[in-house]
C-alpha cells in the first residue's frame, strides 16, 4: 500500500465512523510511542504475586497457578472463535482445536514445575494458609468444560438419567460431577470451598451454560454438514482435544498432586477435603466431551488403557 493509499484508507476508516481523520492524525503526532512493558502491562502483572507466608516456594505456587489461569483465558478465547462463527469450515474448526490442544499440552508438560519444583515440607506448611481455597475453584476451567460439550456429559454419572433438555439449568448445575467432590465427605455437608465458589460464580456459570447450550464444541460439530463431520482431520482434532484435556492433562495433575498429598510429610486429603483421587482420575467419572467419537471399548477403558495417547480413527 502506497502512502497515498494508506492515507486514503485512514480517511475512509474514520469518516465511516463519523470521525474527523485529521483529529486522529494529530493525536498520533503527539502520542508517545508504544513500549513493550506498557503493551503487556508488565508492572501490573509482576505486582500481582502476594505471599501469605515467608516460605520461598509459595511464590512458585502462586505464579504457576496465575500462568494456568492466563492460559485458560487463551483457551476460552479460541473456543469463542469456534462457537460464535456460523457455518464454520472444518479447516478453521481444526485450527482452533489444535491451538487449544497445544495450550493444554503446555499445561500438561508444565506439571513438573509443581511435582518437582517445590519442597514438600514448604508446601505442606503454606498450603494450610490457603484453606479453604483450592484450584478446584477455577471458574475458567469450569467454563472450558461447559463450552466443550453438552451438559449431560458433565453431570455426575449417577444422576445422568435425571437430566434432559427440559431440565432447569440450576438442576444441571447442582449435579455437575465436580459438585459431588465439593461435599465434605466427613460431615456430608457442603464444603466451605464450594459455598464460597457458589456465592461468587454460580450465577455466572449458569449464564455460561445458557450461552453455550447450542454452540458448545460438541453440539457445533454435530450441527455441521455430514461431509464435514466425516472429515478425518476434524475427527482426529476432536479426539486429540478430548484425550488431552480429560486424560493427559488430568493425569499429569493427578500425579503431581500425589507427590505431595501421598508423601511421607503430607497427608491423604486434598486442600478442600475432597476424595481427590476419585474426583480427578478419569476412570471414575469418565469425563468425555465427545463420546460418540470413541469406540465402546475406548469408553469402557477410559483412563485405564489409553493413558499414553489417543488412536486416530481410520
Amino acid at each position: 500500500m502506497t502512502r497515498e493509499e494508506l492515507l486514503a484508507a485512514i480517511d475512509k476508516k474514520y469518516l465511516d465512523m463519523g470521525q474527523d481523520p485529521d483529529v486522529h492524525l494529530s493525536g498520533l503526532l503527539h502520542a508517545e510511542p508504544m513500549k513493550y512493558w506498557d503493551f503487556i502491562q508488565l508492572d501490573a502483572l509482576l505486582g500481582l504475586q502476594t505471599q501469605r507466608t515467608q516460605l520461598p516456594d509459595e511464590m512458585v505456587f502462586i505464579m504457576y497457578h496465575q500462568i494456568n489461569e492466563l492460559v485458560f483465558k487463551m483457551i476460552l478465547w479460541e473456543m469463542q472463535q469456534i462457537a460464535h462463527v456460523e457455518n464454520i469450515e472444518p479447516e478453521k474448526f481444526v485450527m482452533h482445536l489444535m491451538r487449544i490442544s497445544r495450550y493444554f499440552d503446555m499445561l500438561s508438560n508444565s506439571f513438573d514445575i509443581m511435582g518437582d519444583g517445590m519442597e514438600v515440607e514448604q508446601y505442606m506448611k503454606f498450603r494450610d494458609t490457603l484453606t479453604p481455597a483450592s484450584g478446584f475453584q477455577s471458574v475458567q476451567y469450569r467454563k472450558i468444560e461447559i463450552a466443550s460439550t453438552e451438559l449431560i456429559n458433565l453431570i455426575d454419572y449417577r444422576f445422568r438419567t435425571t437430566i434432559d433438555r427440559e431440565t432447569p439449568y440450576i438442576h444441571a448445575y447442582n449435579n455437575m460431577y465436580w459438585q459431588v467432590a465439593g461435599n465434605d465427605h466427613k460431615t456430608g455437608k457442603r464444603s466451605k470451598l464450594m459455598v464460597n465458589f457458589d456465592e461468587k460464580y454460580k450465577k455466572e456459570l449458569i449464564n455460561c451454560m445458557k450461552e453455550y447450550n447450542t454452540i458448545n464444541l460438541w453440539t457445533k460439530f454435530k450441527q455441521l454438514p455430514r461431509n464435514y463431520q466425516n472429515d478425518q482431520s476434524l475427527i482426529n482434532a476432536m479426539r486429540h482435544y478430548d484425550h488431552t484435556v480429560n486424560i493427559s492433562w488430568v493425569m499429569h495433575h493427578y500425579h503431581a498432586a500425589g507427590k505431595y498429598i501421598n508423601s511421607e510429610k503430607g497427608n491423604s486429603e486434598a486442600t478442600g477435603g475432597s476424595d481427590w483421587q476419585k474426583y480427578m482420575h478419569p476412570k471414575y467419572q469418565k469425563r468425555i466431551f465427545f463420546p460418540e467419537l470413541w469406540s465402546e471399548e475406548e469408553v469402557k477403558n477410559w483412563g485405564i488403557t489409553n493413558l499414553e495417547g489417543y488412536k486416530t480413527l481410520k
